[in-house]
């Protein structure tokens, strides 16, 4: 499937993968269309990539993911196809007190969001001759990584959200692709989990890109570029070797503090 002449749309696409991804898809012809809860981000995107349209959207936020679709709708009827991008991820303690509706608020925009994105916009995509969804998990998805529970939690589920969504939609025009980045140099790598990845590298965000947009050509229906690919792999063949290896990287900062 060629990612040239499509018209796209990237949840999250103001900062991080979604933002490179947009770039390097702008750059191949396509219409891209991105979203974001903050104003400001926004419209530093548009004016990074020249081309690109930015609309305001939340999509741990049903009513303003149904806002959305009247719009791009309207505006880009020739939508074919969605990237399920947004997403964040917390450095989550169980052991402390939390609002219960705060512990697991990165399930509203990393699942659910996901979720409600394809069922209002699935109508759309099946009208179009080659429709394309990408949902984006995670290596985490197939080693959970202790530090972030709710996260890990979240992006195995998509991972499994994902794989029915491909079987029942086996003979339509639709393709439904996977991406699991491994750790990525982003923000969201970086934020609240600086003393554990201080010593650790991720993966080029370009590169990472690269990678996807190569595979999505391809015809692969799972992209694991990079350490995603082992951890694959290792949940398989020594699942309990990979896991503690997770639990010592985890415990990087309780023992400094």
């Amino acid at each position: 499937m060629k990612m040239t002449g499509r018209t796209v749309l990237i949840t999250g696409g103001t900062s991080g993968i979604g933002l490179e991804l947009a770039k390097q898809l702008v750059a191949r012809r396509n219409t891209v269309i991105v979203t974001g809860r903050h104003p400001d981000r926004l419209q530093a995107a548009e004016s990074s990539v020249p081309g690109l349209h930015a609309i305001a959207s939340d999509v741990s936020d049903p009513a303003s993911i149904e806002s959305l679709y009247g719009e791009v709708s309207d505006r880009f009827p020739s939508l074919d196809t969605l990237v399920n991008n947004a997403g964040a991820m917390r450095n989550i303690k169980l052991n402390e007190s939390w609002q219960l509706n705060d512990l697991t608020a990165e399930i509203d925009g990393n699942l659910k969001g996901p979720m409600w994105m394809v069922q209002i916009f699935l109508p759309l995509l099946l009208r179009q001759k080659r429709g394309l969804i990408v949902n984006v998990s995670s290596g985490l998805a197939f080693v959970p990584f202790p530090a972030a529970p709710v996260y890990s939690a979240s992006k195995a589920a998509v991972h499994a959200y994902t794989r029915c969504l491909r079987a029942q939609l086996e003979g339509t025009a639709v393709s439904i692709v996977e991406l699991a980045p491994p750790g990525t140099e982003t923000p969201l790598f970086r934020r609240e989990f600086a003393e554990e990845m201080k010593s650790e590298k991720g993966m080029n965000v370009s590169v990472l890109v690269k990678r996807a947009i190569a595979g999505i050509e391809a015809g692969k229906l799972e992209i694991r570029p990079g350490l995603s690919n082992v951890l694959k792999a290792a949940s398989r063949v020594a699942p309990h070797f990979m896991f503690r290896q997770m639990v010592k990287l985890g415990r990087t900062q309780t023992s400094v503090s």
